[in-house]
């Protein structure tokens, strides 16, 4: 018979603490890692919650004007596109793709009311529309990376 402390596998000779982690050894024999397949909360969406929290706050900058023209119109559509596409791939770590599409036209949505209440923004449908194209080409492009 072998003692409880010893390995079974050296014929009884060599102690098993070796075999357990010093994580565990530390935390009175129990090993708190999680398996490498799930993944936290924080890892799922606090990419996402940043990026949102910074499109916010350049949402609530009364004015992001860089006096080019029709370049300026260009350029900001562009980045709120950019900005979009972005928030969905990072949706998509803790959601669907339909849902994290979902949930960026959402966000757009409470972002242009957002910028209603800022002097010297505007809401706009049409910048809605911007966002929820940006977001489906993310979308779209991500599927392209993943195939």
């Amino acid at each position: 018979m072998v003692a409880k402390s010893v390995s079974p596998y050296s014929g009884g000779t060599v102690p098993d603490s070796h075999r357990s982690s010093l994580t565990a050894r530390r935390c009175g024999g129990r090993d708190y890692h999680r398996p490498v397949s799930e993944t936290s909360f924080q890892s799922r969406w606090l990419p996402a919650l940043a990026w949102a929290c910074l499109i916010f706050a350049l949402s609530g900058v009364p004015s992001l004007g860089t006096d080019l023209g029709v370049w300026d119109t260009v350029l900001r559509k562009l980045a709120h596109a950019t900005e979009y596409a972005i928030l969905a791939v990072l949706l998509t770590r803790a959601l669907s793709p339909p849902a994290a599409w979902l949930g960026a036209v959402a966000f757009a949505v409470t972002d242009e009311l957002h910028q209603a209440l800022v002097p010297g923004r505007a809401a706009r449908p049409l910048d809605v529309a911007i966002d929820a194209t940006g977001a489906l080409v993310g979308l779209l492009v991500l599927r392209q990376l993943r195939r």
